[in-house]
C-alpha cells in the first residue's frame, strides 16, 4: 500500500519495493506556467539546482514537463537523503554563479535535440501560450536574470507546492527538505487556437498524428489501447504500410487528458496511411469496436495491477494527482473500474475524441475530404496603419497604433500589440512578432520602404516584458532585395550587369522587319494551303513549290534581325 506521510511540511508518499531504492521530489510547475518571452525559466532553474552536485556514482536526473518539474534519484538511503537535501538547499540559495554556463548548456541541448513528429501539435491547438509553449525554443533564456530566478523559485518551489515520493522501506535518515512556505498552485487553464474542430494542419513530418483532449476517466485510457490495436492491425499487420503505430493517454491535471496516436509512412505510402488512419477513426466513431480488443486492453492493465511492484510503480502518477488535486484510486478501485468498461463506454470516448480532434497530415496532403476543417494559417482581420510597400513584391506592411498587419502572399497576417506573446528584436532592426494565436510575422527593414520611426512604434507598443533581444546576425544572413543582392559583390564571382542600351535604329528596324516578315509569311502560308486544297496543273506545280520555298526563306531572313536584337538585349 502507498502510505501518506509528511517530511518538513512536504506531503510524502512511501511504497515498498523489491528493487533498488528510488525517490523523487515533484513540484507543480512547468512550461505551461511560463510566458513565451520568459520561456525556459523552469528548465534553467532545474539545471541550476542540479549543477553543484557534479558527477555522481548513482543515477540522478531532473525533468521539466508542461505542468510539473521533478528531481529523482536511484541509490542508497544515504545517497537519496544527501541528493534531495542538496537540491532543496540549491533551490533556496540558487548557485547563480553558473547562470551563463547553464544557459549555454540549455542552448546546446536544444540544438542537438532531434525534432519529433508531435513537436508542433501544441502550438496548433493552444497557440503561443500555456500548453502551446512546449512547441517553441526557449527564447526567454537570454533575458533571464538571477532576480527573475529567485522570484520564480520563491513562488513555485515551496513546501506546499511539492510532493515527495519514495520507493523503499522508510524515509531516509537525515533527509531535510528546507523549502520556503507558499501555496499549492492550480494547473493553468488550457487555451485554444482552433475556431472549430475536428481540424487538421500540414506538418513537416512523414507521420500522421491524431491529437485529442478528452475527459479523464478509465474508459478513455482503454480507448487509447483499443485505438493502438486497431492501427497496428490495419496499417502494419494487414496493410504493411507503417512500421510504428502507437497511441498514448496522458492526464493533464485539470480533469482532462491528452490522447495521441501516430502512424509513420514512407513518402510513396503517405496517401494510403492517411486513408487507413482516417478509416480506423471512422470505424471507432460509428461504434464498430471489438469486444476482444477491449478485453485484451483490460487484461493487460490487470496484469500490471497484479505485479508486486505496482504500488512503487504508481508513485510518480500518484504524486501528480496529489499535486493537481485529482482523485487517486486504490489498486482494487482501479481494477473494478477497468472491469466495468464496456464497448459502449469506449464508443462514447471515440465520439468525444474525434469531435475535438486535431489531425496532422504530411506535406502535400489534406483532410477536408474526411470532415476535418483546415486549421487557420491566416488572420481573420487587419489593423489600420501606415502602409509600407514590399521592395521585391506587391505585398504591403501596415504598422498601426493597435498592431501590425501583412497583406500579401500568405496573408493577411495580424498581430495586435495587446495580444503579442513575444517580440524578437535583432540589432540590425529586424523584428519578429508572435501572437497568442501563434500567428508569426517577420519584419526585415531591408525588404520594405520603411520609415525609421516604424520600428520604434512597434517597440514602444509591445510591453517590455514580452520583448527579447536576439544576438547580432552575420550580415550575410540578412535578406536583401534581389536588385541589391545582384550588386552586392559578395565575393562569389557575381558582378552587377548594366542593362544594354538600345541604338536609335534598333526599334525601327525591328518594326520594318516584323511587318515584312508578317506580309511575306502570310502570303506564303496561304499559297502553301492552296496547294493542298486546289488542283494544280502538273506543269505549274513545280515552279509554285519553288515560289513557296523562297517565300519561307525570305520570312526567316526578315525575322532574323528581331531575334538577334532581342537576344542581345537579354
Amino acid at each position: 500500500m502507498i502510505q501518506e506521510l509528511d517530511v518538513d511540511g512536504v506531503p510524502t508518499l512511501l511504497a515498498p519495493t523489491g528493487g533498488p531504492m528510488r525517490a523523487g521530489l515533484t513540484f507543480r510547475v512547468g512550461t505551461a506556467d511560463e510566458t513565451l518571452a520568459r520561456s525556459g525559466i523552469t528548465h534553467l532553474l532545474e539545471h541550476l539546482a542540479l549543477a553543484p552536485l557534479g558527477l555522481a556514482d548513482y543515477h540522478v536526473n531532473g525533468a521539466t514537463a508542461p505542468v510539473f518539474t521533478t528531481f529523482h534519484m536511484q541509490g542508497s538511503a544515504q545517497d537519496i537523503a544527501t541528493f534531495l537535501t542538496s537540491v532543496c538547499a540549491n533551490l533556496t540559495e540558487l548557485p547563480t554563479g553558473r547562470l551563463d554556463v547553464e544557459k549555454e548548456i540549455l542552448r546546446t541541448e536544444h540544438s542537438s535535440r532531434g525534432a519529433a513528429a508531435v513537436d508542433d501539435i501544441p502550438l496548433w491547438r493552444h497557440g503561443a501560450r500555456d500548453f502551446g509553449i512546449t512547441s517553441y525554443p526557449e527564447w526567454g533564456l537570454s533575458a533571464l536574470t538571477a532576480d527573475d530566478l529567485r522570484q520564480w523559485a520563491a513562488r513555485w518551489f515551496t513546501r506546499e507546492n511539492a510532493v515527495l515520493w519514495i520507493a523503499g522501506k522508510a524515509v531516509p535518515a537525515g533527509l531535510r527538505l528546507t523549502l520556503p512556505s507558499g501555496v499549492r498552485q492550480p494547473v493553468p487553464a488550457a487555451s485554444s487556437a482552433l475556431p472549430q474542430t475536428p481540424a487538421y494542419f500540414v506538418g513537416g513530418s512523414r507521420a500522421v498524428v491524431l491529437d485529442a483532449v478528452v475527459r479523464r476517466r478509465t474508459a478513455a485510457s482503454v480507448f487509447a489501447g483499443v485505438l493502438e490495436r486497431e492501427l497496428y492491425r490495419a496499417l502494419r499487420q494487414d496493410g504493411g504500410l507503417s512500421y510504428q503505430t502507437t497511441a498514448g493517454y496522458e492526464p493533464r491535471g485539470d480533469g482532462h487528458a491528452t490522447l495521441r496516436a501516430l502512424a509513420d509512412a514512407l513518402p510513396e505510402k503517405q496517401d494510403a496511411v492517411l486513408g487507413g488512419f482516417v478509416d480506423t477513426l471512422a470505424k471507432l466513431r460509428v461504434g464498430r469496436i471489438e469486444q476482444a480488443d477491449v478485453d485484451a486492453v483490460v487484461a493487460k492493465r490487470e496484469d500490471f495491477l497484479g505485479t508486486a511492484e505496482v504500488d512503487a510503480a504508481r508513485l510518480p502518477s500518484y504524486a501528480f494527482n496529489v499535486l493537481t488535486g485529482e482523485r487517486n484510486l486504490t489498486v482494487d478501485e482501479h481494477r473494478a473500474e477497468l472491469k466495468a468498461v464496456s464497448t459502449d463506454d469506449v464508443h462514447e470516448v471515440a465520439r468525444e475524441a474525434l469531435d475535438g480532434a486535431l489531425l496532422m497530415v504530411p506535406e502535400g496532403h489534406r483532410a477536408d475530404w474526411a470532415g476535418f476543417a483546415a486549421a487557420p494559417t491566416r488572420s481573420a482581420d487587419t489593423v489600420a496603419g501606415t502602409p509600407y510597400q514590399e521592395k521585391d513584391g506587391d505585398g504591403e506592411l501596415h504598422v498601426g497604433v493597435d498592431g501590425v498587419s501583412w497583406l500579401g502572399h500568405g496573408g493577411p497576417l495580424t498581430v495586435r500589440y495587446a495580444e503579442c506573446a513575444l517580440l524578437l528584436a535583432w540589432p540590425d532592426g529586424a523584428r519578429q512578432l508572435i501572437g497568442e494565436d501563434a500567428i508569426s510575422m517577420r519584419i526585415e527593414p531591408t525588404m520594405f520602404d520603411l520609415h525609421p520611426g516604424a520600428i520604434r512604434v512597434i517597440d514602444s507598443q509591445v510591453p517590455a516584458d514580452r520583448q527579447v533581444v536576439m544576438p547580432a546576425r552575420d550580415p550575410a544572413r540578412i535578406p536583401q532585395p534581389q536588385g541589391a543582392a545582384a550588386g552586392s559583390g559578395s565575393g562569389s564571382g557575381s558582378a552587377r550587369r548594366e542593362p544594354v542600351k538600345r541604338s536609335w535604329w534598333e526599334i525601327p528596324l525591328m518594326v520594318v522587319s516584323g511587318l515584312a516578315a508578317l506580309t511575306i509569311g502570310g502570303g506564303t502560308f496561304l499559297l502553301t494551303l492552296g496547294m493542298f486544297i486546289t488542283e494544280t496543273a502538273e506543269s505549274d506545280e513545280g515552279w509554285l513549290w519553288g515560289v513557296i520555298a523562297v517565300g519561307w526563306l525570305l520570312t526567316v531572313i526578315l525575322a532574323l534581325p528581331i531575334v538577334l536584337l532581342r537576344r542581345r538585349r537579354r
